[in-house]
This record gives structure tokens, sequence and C-alpha cells, in this order.
């Protein structure tokens, strides 16, 4: 059975950084399309990063250059690294795997078969 717990949001200030982890069970990260997926206060869902299997990894505009996604094969954990954080990065985020694994790195947040419950990242002054 396919998990995913996701760990590490909290509070920050404008300019502040945070880590998010997901523990993944039931499946193997490193063989996997793999993705973080947000939703804002009153919004849908936002594609924000992604890795496929053969470690290649995408970012959405708004975050490229601050955030950073990575995966430890051997915990069987994905990662994001959030730098230089900004108001509008306030939401859930969510892990996510993809039903297939391939080349292409989906940016559609409904085309994620597995989800997590989401960790709350806050940030405001």
């Amino acid at each position: 059975e396919v998990e995913l717990v996701e760990s590490g949001g909290g509070w920050v200030q404008p300019g502040g950084s945070l880590r998010l982890s997901c523990a993944a069970s039931g499946f193997f990260v490193g063989d996997s399309n793999m993705a973080w997926i947000r939703q804002a206060p009153g919004k849908g869902l936002e594609w924000v990063s992604g890795v496929n299997s053969g470690a290649n990894t995408r970012y959405a505009n708004s975050v490229a250059g601050r955030f950073r996604i990575s995966r430890d094969n051997a915990k069987n954990i994905l990662s994001l690294q959030m730098n230089n954080l900004k108001s509008e990065d306030t939401g859930i985020y969510y892990c996510a795997k993809h039903e297939r694994r391939s080349g292409l790195i989906s940016t559609s947040p409904e085309s994620y078969t597995y989800r997590g419950q989401g960790t709350q990242v806050t940030v405001s002054s």
C-alpha cells in the first residue's frame, strides 16, 4: 500500500527557509515520478516541483531558483528545500506520486494518483 507522510512545515518570516520531507512506504521513490504540490488558502492545487525516475527535476516558474527537490533513496524520502520564502508560498504542501514512471514530469497536480495528508507552510511577518 502506498503511503506518503509529509513533515517539516511551520511558520517562517519572508526571506526565511524551510525543508519539507516526505517519508514514503509501499514503493521506492527512486523508481517513481514524484512531485510537490501546494494549495494556497482559497485556491486550487498548484504543481511546485517534480523529479522523475532518472533524477531529472523540474520547477514551477514561481519557485525556480529558490526551491530544490531531492530524494534520499536509502531512506526512501523525498525532500523540498525552500529558500527565500515569500508570503505567496503560504499553503498546504503535499508530496505526490504519479501512477506512471516516465521521462516526462507532469505539471498537472491532478495527474498524481497518490498524495499525503500535507504539511502547512505559513510565510508572514
